[in-house]
């Protein structure tokens, strides 16, 4: 795809921006995080609302939500497609719980403040171990009414394809026995990760899944709710 000019000047002055500007609320949330989980979320929260701005001032993206975004305890499924969805969770939902790799929640500083926030590691290696503790800890957090959010493809997912769901998330919504809630969003389609691309982002909130669903249904029913945006390039492809 050829690059326009203006969507490079754009990105740039967006990534000057938005990082110069990131230093604060990283350095906030650091130092804030032995003493005051308060002003951690605060600054977790103010991070993704300034994203949103840089992002609609300097490239032009704005943002659509469909639907109610949930405030409990709940498993939320997402699509992946760009880093925007990742950076945006504070700002969509309540003091959402995230599951990032394992190895960020070992950065000297950041990780410690990721913990104390409430995110989740994810020990990909480790299997029916590395499962039983994240169920414990994510059983913690939803008893709090806080939304659990994975991303059950597994990583970032190019617009336009649709790969089969990891192993992880069956296991993880029979064990905890939480409705799902499935969210689909076409960021992929404008925020590359390098020259962004002026237009609107819409997220959907699906329809609520109880729990209790054989593997299979809650499987398919997800993966068409998580994809409702995204329409189907290639052939799937197991994610990585």
């Amino acid at each position: 795809m050829k690059t326009n000019p203006a969507d490079v000047i754009r990105s740039l002055a967006f990534y000057i921006v938005f990082y110069v500007g990131s230093i604060f609320f990283v350095l906030t949330a650091v130092l804030s995080a032995p003493f005051s989980q308060r002003v951690l979320h605060a600054a977790a929260r103010g991070w993704s609302q300034y994203h949103r701005l840089c992002a609609r001032i300097f490239l032009g993206i704005r943002v659509r939500v469909e639907g109610t975004p949930p405030a409990e305890g709940v498993l939320v499924a997402g699509k992946h497609e760009s880093f925007f969805e990742a950076i945006d969770i504070p700002a969509l939902m309540h003091r959402p719980v995230p599951f990032p790799k394992a190895e960020l929640l070992r950065i000297p500083g950041w990780g410690r403040a990721a913990r104390k926030l409430g995110a989740v590691g994810v020990e990909r290696d480790q299997g029916a171990t590395a499962l039983r503790r994240m169920v414990t800890e994510s059983r913690k957090f939803a008893a709090q009414g806080r939304p659990l959010v994975i991303f059950p493809e597994g990583t970032r997912v190019p617009h336009g394809q649709q790969p089969p769901l990891q192993s992880g998330f069956a296991g993880l919504y029979k064990l905890l026995g939480l409705p799902v809630v499935p969210i689909a969003v076409d960021s992929g389609a404008l925020y590359h990760r390098r020259w962004k691309k002026p237009g609107t982002i819409t997220v959907r909130i699906g329809e609520r899944i109880e729990p209790g669903l054989p593997r299979a249904e809650v499987e398919a029913r997800v993966h068409a709710a998580i994809n409702a945006l995204n329409p189907v390039a290639g052939p799937p492809t197991r994610a990585g």
